[in-house]
């Protein structure tokens, strides 16, 4: 491979690699560490799930004409990012009380007459609005903010370098 082939393919390598790694750590936090994920949690996966394939896209194209070749799915990379980061801009404002999170997310009002296991089963049971893990004060979702914030600037900045 070419010296430069190679310069042109290590920024949507980093990319991919990143938005992976993202993808998988949710997983790790699921399966290994038992942390539920709740709906936005969920939704905050959706951008990597598009992100992911475009990302090895873009790295496939810039591999066979550099980075000017990838530009358009570098573009739709740090677009699917840049929506991921306003998911998870959103569920870390609702994990910290600063606006309510959607209905299905949060306790079920009980005071009123009903069977309480079906508001419950209705409801689900991994709250939106609850933090189950933090560093530093940050939650997930506000690392999940930071995170695909930086990786949608790295899309972006690779995108406008191809020109």
């Amino acid at each position: 491979m070419r010296p430069s082939a190679t310069s042109s393919i290590t920024g949507p390598v980093f990319l991919l690699l990143a938005c992976l790694a993202m993808i998988l750590g949710a997983y790790g936090f699921q399966y290994i560490g038992g942390l539920a994920p709740c709906k936005l949690c969920y939704w905050q996966r959706y951008a990597y799930y598009v992100a992911i394939p475009l990302a090895a896209l873009a790295t496939a194209m810039a591999t066979r004409g550099g980075l000017s070749a990838a530009r358009i799915p570098l573009l739709l990379t740090g677009l699917a990012l840049l929506a991921g980061m306003g998911i998870a801009g959103y569920h870390a404002g609702v994990e910290y009380h600063w606006w309510p999170g959607p209905d299905t997310c949060s306790v079920p009002d009980l005071s009123g007459p009903g069977n309480i296991l079906d508001a419950v089963m209705r409801q689900g049971l991994v709250r939106c609005d609850e933090t189950p893990w933090s560093l530093l004060g940050i939650s997930m979702a506000g690392y999940n903010f930071l995170i695909s914030g930086l990786l949608a600037l790295v899309a972006f900045r690779l995108a406008v370098k191809g020109r």
